[in-house]
C-alpha cells in the first residue's frame, strides 16, 4: 500500500522549476524516497522525458562510487540537457563528503530543478547553511498523520479503535503493510531505532559506548510531555546508578533532536511575549516506536495525545512552544503569520474540577487569538466564554 502524501506532492509542485533547492528532511523512512518516486512520476505525467529526470539513491550500492564529491558532480554534469530542465533528485545526500560544493555548483546552472532528501537536520546547519543561504526552502516530512492512517483503511468510523491501532501499529508509512501482524511490526521498529539510534547517531558523535545514548533515549521517551532540563536528566540518571554529566546529556539530546527522533518545544512566556531558555519538552516522532521500546502499559493518555497533537501542529506549518501564563502552563502556543492559536490537551474534561484547571491558563490570556481544549471525550463541542472545546480525533482529521 502506497500512501501519496498529498500534501507533500503539493508543496514540491509548488516550487517546482523555481531556482530554489529543496531540501526533503525527516526521520528515516517516514517516506521522503517514496514523496520523490511520487514526485517523478508526475513529472513523467506531466511530459517530462525519463532522460531528463536524474535519480540517486546514496543508500544503494550501485551508487556507493558517488560518495565520491567529483565522481557525483562528473555523472550528474554529464546528464543534464543543454536546452531543456534537468531534475535532479539526491536522496540521503548526507551520505556524500562536502556534499554542499556539489550542490552549490549545480545550483549555479540556470537548467537544474534539484531536490534533497537528508534524514539529519545537520545538513542544514553550519556550512550548508552559509554556502546556501536563501537558496533553498526545508520541507520537513514527518510520518502519517491521523488524517492519513484513517484513509488508508477505507472509511473513517470507529475513530477510537482506529486511533489505538495507530499509536500501537506506529504512524510509519511501510507498517501499513504489516497491519495487525504486532511481531512483525516491533521486528521493523526495532530495526529502525537500532538503525537511527545505535548506528547513525553513535557514528556521528564518535560513541565508543552506545548505552548512555540508549539510557538518555529511553528517560526522554518515558517522559513526553514533562517539563525537563539536561541537569534534571543527569541527576536522575545518576540516582539511578548510571553516573552522567550534563554535557553528554545534552550532546545525547542534540543527537536524537537531529535524527527527528525527538522534536524538543522551547517555553514561552506569553504575558511577556518573551522565549524561556529554561526548561523544555520533549515529543517523540512515532508513539508507536515509544511502544516497541517501553510497552504501552502505564502509558499517560494525556500525554500520548499531546504528542500527536503537537506533530500534529508541525504538520500544519505551526511554530510551537509551551506557554507559560502567570504560574500556569499552556500546552501550546502555535504561532504563523496570522499570530497565535493556543490550544490544551487533555485525555478527558467530564469532571468539574478537571474542567475548570484546563480552562484557567486559557481564560488568564488577555488577547483574542482562537483558544481550543482538545480532549478525547465524544460529547458535543462546546463553548467556553470563546475558548472552544472540540474531540481531539475531529480536530486531527480537519474537521
Amino acid at each position: 500500500m502506497r500512501i501519496e502524501r498529498k500534501e507533500y506532492l503539493d508543496k514540491l509542485l509548488a516550487w517546482k522549476d523555481k531556482q530554489i533547492i529543496k531540501v526533503i528532511t525527516g526521520v528515516r523512512r517516514c517516506g521522503k524516497s517514496t514523496l520523490m518516486e511520487i514526485f517523478q512520476e508526475q513529472l513523467e505525467a506531466d511530459g517530462v522525458e525519463r532522460s531528463r529526470i536524474v535519480s540517486v539513491n546514496f543508500e544503494d550500492y550501485d551508487f556507493y562510487e558517488l560518495r565520491d564529491p567529483q565522481k557525483l558532480y562528473a555523472y550528474l554534469k554529464e546528464r543534464l540537457h543543454a536546452h531543456a530542465m534537468t531534475y535532479i533528485f539526491l536522496d540521503e545526500v548526507q551520505h556524500v563528503a562536502d556534499f554542499q560544493r556539489v550542490v552549490d555548483s549545480l545550483y549555479l546552472k540556470s537548467n537544474v530543478d534539484l531536490y534533497l532528501t537528508g534524514s539529519n537536520a545537520h545538513m542544514l546547519s553550519g556550512e550548508l547553511a552559509t554556502l546556501l543561504s536563501g537558496r533553498y526552502v526545508e520541507i520537513a516530512m514527518l510520518p502519517l498523520s491521523f488524517r492519513e492512517y484513517v484513509e488508508s483503511t477505507g472509511s473513517v468510523s470507529d475513530l477510537g479503535r482506529k486511533y489505538a491501532d495507530y499509536l500501537e501499529n506506529s504512524s510509519f508509512p511501510y507498517t501499513l503493510q504489516l497491519r495487525d501482524n504486532a511481531r512483525e511490526i516491533r521486528t521493523y521498529l526495532d530495526a529502525i531505532y537500532n538503525t537511527i539510534v545505535v548506528k547513525d547517531i553513535a557514528a556521528r558523535k564518535k560513541l565508543s559506548d552506545t548505552t548512555v545514548l540508549e539510557s538518555v533515549t529511553r528517560f526522554a521517551l518515558d517522559n513526553i510531555g514533562n517539563l525537563l532540563s539536561s541537569k534534571k536528566i543527569a541527576d536522575t540518571l545518576t540516582s539511578g546508578g548510571r553516573k552522567m554529566d550534563v554535557r553528554t546529556v545534552e550532546k545525547m539530546l542534540d543527537g536524537l533532536t537531529e535524527s527527528f527522533i525527538l522534536y524538543r518545544a522551547s517555553r514561552y512566556n506569553v504575558k511577556g511575549k518573551q522565549y524561556l531558555k529554561t526548561l523544555e519538552k520533549y515529543y517523540v516522532v512515532d508513539i508507536g516506536l515509544r511502544y516497541a521500546l517501553l510497552g504501552s502499559r502505564n502509558a499517560d493518555v494525556g500525554h500520548i495525545l499531546e504528542n500527536v497533537i503537537y506533530l500534529e501542529l508541525l504538520r500544519r506549518g505551526y511554530r510551537v512552544y509551551v506557554g507559560k501564563v502567570d504560574e500556569q502552563e499552556v500546552d501550546f502556543v502555535a504561532m504563523d503569520e496570522r499570530g497565535n492559536t493556543y490550544f490544551q490537551v487533555a485525555a478527558t474534561v467530564r469532571d468539574e474540577s478537571t474542567l475548570t484547571r484546563e480552562l484557567l491558563p486559557l481564560r488568564k490570556i488577555g488577547d483574542n487569538y482562537p483558544k481550543y481544549l482538545l480532549t478525547l471525550d465524544e460529547d458535543p463541542p462546546a463553548d467556553y466564554d470563546g475558548i472552544r472545546r472540540i474531540n481531539a480525533l475531529d480536530w486531527l482529521l480537519g474537521r
